[in-house]
């Protein structure tokens, strides 16, 4: 390992939870080189749910000052020795999921427990500002943390999809989507614009988007969705009860507040042993859940968390084969304040 002491990096920082839209250019130095690392100019970064989460302390104490960012995407500027599955030039990305996949590398042990000390591991470095720390002029990882993007996604395109993507992909794959298959997607907002768009490169037969008014109606059904639920209606639970396959609920706003959709109501859409999977990541618990609500079909109640470096990879292939899209607004990496603002807003 070399100490590399001479390179210095610059990113923007959040210096205090209570002031987490204010960024400051500061000064960082990299870790060492080792002989399987990269270093990658820093293009283009998205601004995830997570970032939100970390940088207002919602998640716990964070160690600052703090460089978030986890969806990056740029080139490669340099390579190590022993470095084989990149080269100075290509197109690539880095995002939080790779850390499942290190952790699993020679570990056959796939349970609960192994996934539980992966995810202690992102938190770790979410808090540090030390693997992933995307809003900075460069980054230095393991090639295995690091993903080829395919050359018909431009890499603006590619930057969300390493980790609001791959949120909405793997849990689609895991349980099931595709040919046959009915999913609902409750909220349409940064994962659920993905996880419509993927449902239909799925070729699932039904892909049904639920809000509660009109308003996203038109953007459900262009994003792929065949079916569109105003769950502010009346009666539109009878009308769905037993119908799908799947849901996946990224908002669980929907669900935590009386005159939205209770988590019963959902469950009574899924068919016998349907399962509901929840990707957003509160700052508070889920709401209460009545067991009858869940053994009256069966049904499942589970969560997601990113997915692994092949899925990563398999999805990318995907997008860009079937042409999913990232709907993104792009702002100077010197907005980022803007940027957090507009996330922590709801409108992005």
């Amino acid at each position: 390992m070399s100490s590399n002491t001479e390179i210095q990096w610059k990113g923007y920082a959040v210096h205090d939870t209570k002031l987490w839209d204010q960024f400051k250019v500061t000064d960082f130095k990299p870790k060492g080189m080792e002989d399987k690392d990269i270093d990658i100019k820093i293009e283009y970064c998205g601004v995830c749910g997570s970032d939100i989460h970390t940088i207002t302390g919602g998640w716990g104490e964070v160690r600052l000052p703090l460089i978030s960012g986890h969806e990056i995407t740029g080139h490669v500027v340099r390579v190590g020795p022993k470095v084989t599955e990149f080269k100075v030039g290509d197109r690539v990305g880095l995002g939080l999921v790779s850390t499942i996949h290190i952790y699993s590398l020679g570990n056959t042990d796939t349970s609960i427990q192994a996934h539980k000390s992966a995810l202690a591991m992102i938190v770790n470095d979410a808090r540090t500002g030390q693997r992933t720390s995307g809003y900075a002029t460069a980054i230095r990882a393991n090639e295995l943390f690091v993903f080829r993007i395919p050359d018909a996604l431009p890499l603006e395109q590619a930057a969300p999809m390493l980790c609001a993507g791959i949120t909405t992909y793997s849990p689609l794959r895991t349980n099931g989507a595709g040919p046959g298959k009915s999913v609902g997607v409750i909220g349409i907002g940064g994962l659920g614009h993905y996880a419509l768009q993927f449902a239909k490169a799925m070729k699932s037969d039904k892909v049904v988007a639920f809000s509660h008014s009109e308003n996203k109606k038109a953007d459900a059904l262009a994003l792929g969705a065949t079916d569109f639920v105003n769950t502010g209606a009346k009666n539109w639970v009878e009308e769905w009860t037993d119908t799908l396959d799947i849901i996946l609920v990224e908002r669980i706003e929907l669900t935590n507040v009386s005159q939205h959709i209770p988590l019963s109501d959902i469950f009574a859409t899924l068919k016998v042993h349907g399962r509901c999977i929840m990707l957003a990541l509160p700052d508070g618990a889920l709401p209460p859940i009545q067991p009858f609500s869940l053994i009256a079909s069966g049904v499942l109640l589970g969560g997601s968390h990113i997915g692994s470096k092949a899925e990563i990879v398999e999805m990318l292939d995907l997008a860009a084969k079937e042409g999913v899209k990232s709907y993104i607004e792009m702002l100077p990496m010197k907005e980022v304040g803007k940027a957090v603002q507009g996330m922590k807003a709801g409108k992005g």
